[in-house]
């Protein structure tokens, strides 16, 4: 069993900075992708940012591009998060999703079903 914990989650004003972290534990893990997705209230889970293990390659929702930053730790197999000028539209539970299965592409590595693995969420919340 695959254990994705994060981190780093908290309470920040707009234009505010946060940085989330994933770390796994538990059996061995060998990612083909690692990513983060959110869920704001009454909406479905969205992705936000992936990377694909093999070539480091990083990926991103419009909504976040050009604020949210993904990054590895390829030793460890954790990822970040670093969020930049965050909005009250990024109040969201963030979740640290992990693949081991498939390969991904560009298309699939934004879709949910890839993911084996996730975590347990971490509250942002951005104030107005």
């Amino acid at each position: 069993q695959v254990i994705l914990a994060e981190s780093g989650g908290g309470f920040v004003q707009t234009g505010g900075s946060l940085r989330l972290s994933c770390i796994p534990s538990g059996t061995t893990f060998s990612p083909t992708a690692m990513g983060w997705f959110r869920q704001a209230p009454g909406k479905e889970r969205e992705f936000v940012a992936a990377i694909r293990w093999a070539d480091n390659n990083a990926f991103y929702s419009r909504a976040v591009s050009g604020r949210f930053t993904v990054s590895r730790d390829r030793a460890a197999n954790k990822i970040f998060l670093q969020m930049n000028s965050l909005n009250p539209e990024d109040t969201a539970v963030y979740y640290c999703a992990g693949a081991s299965r498939v390969r991904p592409i560009a298309s699939t590595i934004r879709t949910h079903q890839i993911y084996d693995y996730w975590g347990q969420g971490t509250q942002v919340t951005v104030s107005s």
